[in-house]
Order: C-alpha cells, then sequence, then structure tokens
C-alpha cells in the first residue's frame, strides 16, 4: 500500500480549508447565551397545556413559539455537533453536544401535550380557526399531517412517558457505537510481503479494495474474527433494539414496526416490499456482475474479500481537491448557472471542512444549518473522494433551496427524498466523465465505479433492508435474535443476492454485526429507493433540459410541503410504482454489457 502521511492536528489545517461555524454563533459563549435563553422557552411552552383549543389567537401563537423554539434549538445541536466532530478529543464539546440534546429531550417532553390536544380540537372548530387567524392557514398541512396520526396517539400522561423513554430507547445504537468504535481494537494484518498493515474500523474498507489479495484475506479473516468474539452481545443489542420498536409502535397501535417507521414519513409500506421485490426478480444482473468480476480478476474461486477488489487497475485515481472542485462545476452545469453559483458560494465561504485531522469525525456528512448548509469531508485527491464531494453537495443544495423557499414548517425534508439530490449529483458526474473520454481502460475504470455504487447502493442496500425486515418479523412472532439465527439469515440472503459464483462463508455471516444503519429504523431502504429515482431524474434532466431542470429544482425547492411521493412525481419520477427500481436495473445491466466489450480478450 502507498505510503501514508502524517495525519495532522487542527491547527495545522489551513483556515480556507475549514468550515466556518461562527456563521452560527461568532463565540461559544454566544452560544451558551442562546442555550440559556431556549432553556426558557420550555416554560413559555408549557403555559399553552390545556388551552390550545380555546382560540384561533392561542394556537397560532402557540405554534409560532413551537417553530421558533425548534429553529433555535437546532442551531444548537447543529453548532456544537459541528464543533465535537472537529475533533472529538476535546470535551468542551464533547459536554455542549450532550446539553443540547438534553434540552432537546426536554423541550420535547414541555410539548408533549401538544399533538393530543390539537387532536381534540373538532374539525368544524378547526376550520372556523383558520378563517378567524388567516396566520394559521400556513399550518393546514401541518395540522393534517398530526390529525392522520389521531388513532396513533395516546393520552397527554403516556405521550409524555413515551417521550421520556425515548432518550433510553437509543441505548442499543449508543452502545453498539461505543463498542465498535471505542472498544473493539483488532490485530494487524499482513500484506503480500508479510508487512503487518494496521488494522480499524476505519481502515477497514481500504483494506477491500487493495489489489494485494493477500493482504485483503488477512484483513478480512482477523476483522470478522473479532466481531466473531463479542457476536452473542451485539445480537443481544440487535435484539434490544428490534424489541424497542415493537414496543413503540404497539403502543402507538401500528400495524408494525414497519408501518411505524415509514409513517413518520409518510410513505406507503407498499413502496419497501415493492423495492425487495423488484431488486429480488432482477439478482441475475448482480450474478452475472459477479461471474465478470470473478473473470476479471482472474479467480478460481470467488470470496466476499474480493467484492471491492479494483476490476480496472493501472488508471491514475489521483484528482486533486482544487481540480476536483472545478470538474464538479462543470459535471452540474445541466442544472443550469444558479445551481453552479450555490456551489461557487461553498466552496468560497467556507461551507466544507476539507481535510482529515487528528481527531475528526470520520466519512462525510452533510448538516443542513438555516444559515447555510456545512459539509464534513475527509477528502483524500482520488475518485471516491471527488463522488463523496458532488454527493455532500447535492444534499447541500437541497437544503439551502428548501431552507430558502419555505417556511420554518416545511423546511426539513424527509428521510425518503434526502439522498436523491445528492445521488442525482452523482449520476450527473459519472455522465460527464464518461463524455470525456474514448480510452477504453478510463473508461472501464469509470464504469467499475459505476457498476460499485449499483451494487453497494441498489442491491447491497437492499439485502440489508430484507433483513432488517426479518428482524422485525421475527421479533414480533416471539422469537429470540440470537446469533447462531442472525448468522443463519444473513449468510442465506448473501448466497441469494452473490449467487452460485460467491462464496458465502463463515465470515460473512457476521456481517451484520458491523453494521450501523440496522440501528437507523427502518433507513437502508431508502439508498436504494433514492438511487433509483436519482438516476431516472438525472437521465431525464440530460434528454429533456430546461423543463426537467425547472421541475427538478421545484422539487429540491420543496422541503416537506408535500408528501415525498407527490414531490418526486412533481418531479418526474413515480417512486410508489417498480418502474423507477427496474429502469435502474435495467441500466446496470447495459453498464455490464459495455464493461465486458471494453475488457475483451
Amino acid at each position: 500500500m502507498a505510503e501514508m502521511k502524517p495525519i495532522p492536528e487542527r491547527g495545522e489545517i489551513p483556515q480556507e480549508y475549514t468550515w466556518n461555524p461562527a456563521d452560527m454563533f461568532p463565540t461559544d459563549e454566544a452560544w451558551q447565551a442562546e442555550y440559556d435563553a431556549v432553556k426558557t422557552l420550555g416554560e413559555r411552552i408549557s403555559g399553552y397545556a390545556g388551552h390550545l383549543g380555546e382560540s384561533a389567537k392561542t394556537l397560532y401563537e402557540f405554534v409560532e413559539l413551537e417553530q421558533e423554539t425548534g429553529t433555535r434549538l437546532g442551531a444548537l445541536m447543529r453548532y456544537s455537533s459541528l464543533r465535537q466532530d472537529e475533533d472529538t478529543r476535546v470535551a468542551k464539546y464533547q459536554a455542549m453536544y450532550g446539553k443540547a440534546m438534553s434540552l432537546y429531550v426536554e423541550l420535547a417532553g414541555s410539548l408533549a401535550f401538544a399533538t393530543p390536544e390539537i387532536l381534540k380540537i373538532p374539525d368544524e372548530k378547526l376550520e372556523q380557526f383558520y378563517r378567524e387567524e388567516p396566520g394559521l392557514e400556513l399550518y393546514r398541512r401541518y395540522f393534517r399531517i398530526i390529525q392522520d396520526k389521531r388513532e396513533h396517539t395516546l393520552t397527554d400522561a403516556e405521550e409524555k412517558l413515551l417521550s421520556a423513554a425515548g432518550e433510553m430507547a437509543q441505548a442499543p445504537e449508543d452502545i453498539s457505537s461505543k463498542l465498535e468504535n471505542a472498544d473493539l481494537t483488532f490485530p494487524d494484518a499482513t500484506d503480500g510481503q508479510g508487512n503487518a498493515v494496521p488494522l480499524s474500523n476505519g481502515s477497514f474498507v481500504p483494506t477491500q479494495m487493495s489489489e494485494d489479495r493477500a493482504l485483503r484475506r488477512s484483513a478480512y479473516e482477523k476483522y470478522y474474527d473479532v466481531f466473531g468474539s463479542v457476536k452473542n452481545t451485539v445480537a443481544a443489542l440487535l435484539s434490544a433494539e428490534a424489541k424497542q420498536r415493537q414496543f413503540f409502535s404497539s403502543a402507538r397501535k401500528y400495524e408494525s414496526p414497519l408501518a411505524a417507521a415509514v409513517a413518520e414519513t409518510r410513505v406507503p409500506p407498499a413502496v419497501y416490499h415493492n423495492l425487495i421485490d423488484t431488486v429480488g426478480a432482477n439478482l441475475d444482473k448482480l450474478h452475472r456482475y459477479v461471474r465478470l468480476r470473478k473473470k476479471l480478476l482472474g479467480l478460481d474461486e470467488m470470496h466476499m474479500y474480493d467484492i471491492y477488489a479494483p476490476m480496472v487497475s493501472g488508471v491514475d485515481n489521483t484528482i486533486p481537491y482544487e481540480k476536483a472542485k472545478d470538474i464538479v462545476l462543470e459535471a452540474v452545469a445541466p442544472l443550469g448557472k444558479d445551481y453552479q453559483d450555490i456551489l461557487r458560494q461553498a466552496f468560497a465561504n467556507r461551507w466544507i471542512d476539507v481535510w482529515e485531522n487528528v481527531g475528526k469525525r470520520s466519512g462525510g456528512y452533510m448538516s443542513g444549518a438555516v444559515v447555510h448548509p456545512y459539509i464534513l469531508l475527509n477528502h483524500k485527491d482520488d475518485l471516491e473522494s471527488m463522488f463523496t464531494l458532488v454527493h455532500e453537495l447535492g444534499h447541500a443544495v437541497h437544503s439551502y433551496l428548501s431552507n430558502k423557499v419555505q417556511p420554518p414548517v416545511y423546511r426539513d425534508y424527509v428521510i425518503f427524498v434526502a439522498e436523491v439530490a445528492s445521488t442525482c449529483n452523482e449520476a450527473l458526474l459519472m455522465e460527464h466523465l464518461l463524455g470525456r473520454t474514448t480510452d477504453k481502460k478510463e473508461r472501464a475504470h469509470l464504469i467499475n465505479h459505476f457498476l460499485e455504487q449499483f451494487k453497494g447502493t441498489l442491491y447491497r442496500q437492499t439485502m440489508f433492508a430484507e433483513f432488517e425486515l426479518k428482524m422485525g418479523e421475527y421479533t414480533a412472532q416471539g422469537t429470540p435474535l440470537t446469533a447462531e439465527l442472525l448468522c443463519q439469515e444473513y449468510r442465506a440472503l448473501n448466497e441469494k443476492y452473490y449467487g452460485p459464483d460467491m462464496i458465502s462463508d463463515e465470515r460473512i455471516a457476521l456481517e451484520w454485526a458491523r453494521i450501523p444503519h440496522f440501528y437507523y429504523n427502518y433507513y437502508v431502504y431508502q439508498y436504494a429507493t433514492g438511487y433509483s429515482a436519482a438516476i431516472a431524474l438525472s437521465r431525464r434532466i440530460l434528454k429533456e433540459g430546461e423543463s426537467a431542470v425547472k421541475d427538478y429544482l421545484a422539487f429540491l425547492s420543496g422541503g416537506c410541503s408535500q408528501d415525498p411521493i407527490d414531490l418526486l412525481r412533481m418531479a418526474g419520477v413515480d417512486m410508489a410504482s417498480p418502474k423507477p427500481v427496474q429502469d435502474a436495473l435495467d441500466l446496470f445491466d447495459t453498464l455490464l454489457d459495455e464493461m465486458e466489450t471494453l475488457t475483451e480478450g
């Protein structure tokens, strides 16, 4: 592997490559002053308890206060989270974030009376309120969403109890995170020359992408052996996660934990099942991909530690950050100058924290603050990092436009549409890169990356979704989620998805133990649906031009002003139908055709 440069301390990073939290709060002292002020809002909120149905004026005043509280609390949480993630070793910012989270729980408890009270207001009286107080008309959709939860809303006391239990319900995820990221240690892997290579959660995937098969195998075996040593503990945590979902969904009289989860984003459960069914009917394409990978790698046996290795080698993967910015701007040109100008603001005005430093949170994300979005990267000057950059910028523009166009009550788009804007950007970048080259090897290198996105997002995340569904079904039946059962189910799914040319061994049966998304309450399916929608939208934008762009920008500006399925229909894609998923899978098949042609002989 290439020689690793020392990771710099935070203070060694040039300021222009760091984000600027001062755009939210100029100092930590200003944050503390706002914290103290927001804390007093709980008493004001509680003063409305028992009075929401008295008059239109009272209801309007309350809902305005509720929205103000949410906006101000969001800023407190984002600032402390950003400062904590700059260097996770700094106790001051850990404490600030902990205070913000505790305040969130406290204020959520103060607000627990609101939904039951609003539900007690008769529909005809609410209509009268709209006539008496025109300002309430803005909140008509907001109240309708609450009314739709009438049969799932409990008494005031019960709601307060469930709200108080919310922090406790986070325990399985919190404990799993601490176990995996803080307590588990891994022995060194060994490369093909007999050298020791440090192994960690952060370095595991890079080892699996190495061209050194001995390193891949060594890292794979040692990594999963560690998880095997704690499999019963992790199984108990996953069981606790599934049980708390079952408890909360039953308490609220939902048919299942899945029904409860998708109700929060107003997505029909059929969308989840359509995805699994459509992908399941197209596993022959993934099996074909595995056969091609096995052939191109020249392997007699294909193991799971071979699934990330590059199928095309010898292509320069170096793309300096400044060049990556230019390429990204060119790639999103089909979305118009106004879209590009938002990206230019992000680059010029320190919305992005670019480089890794000691103690910095790993990975990448976007945080959609009202002042402007913030993006965390750990950029590496390579193709993968350029795709991460364009991905997070897609999220950023989505948040920027929704925050700019929508009132506070409708600013925050739901998770179901969150991955669409980011992945659409990735698809546009891929089409741009493919359009710039005729070199067979470079083109094969890019298509390899495109195929990896399909495999990792559309197929793999659907496999996760199917596993998560099985977890919920077993729990509902009262079947304990033992390590033995989880390994058995996971291995069977791995064999089903990757097919007969892949050896699904005992270690891959343990992969469930390292996936944090299994604690995210039926979240992962949205990566796959979002990817399918994004592929459809990117192709429409490139084919139809201005009219498609207009629809797409309206979608990005929509926040949660409509249900997610309706927002996507407005942009030109119907996710209530299996067609976008099928179309994306057909494109995967076409890309396999080209990859086979490019790598013949």
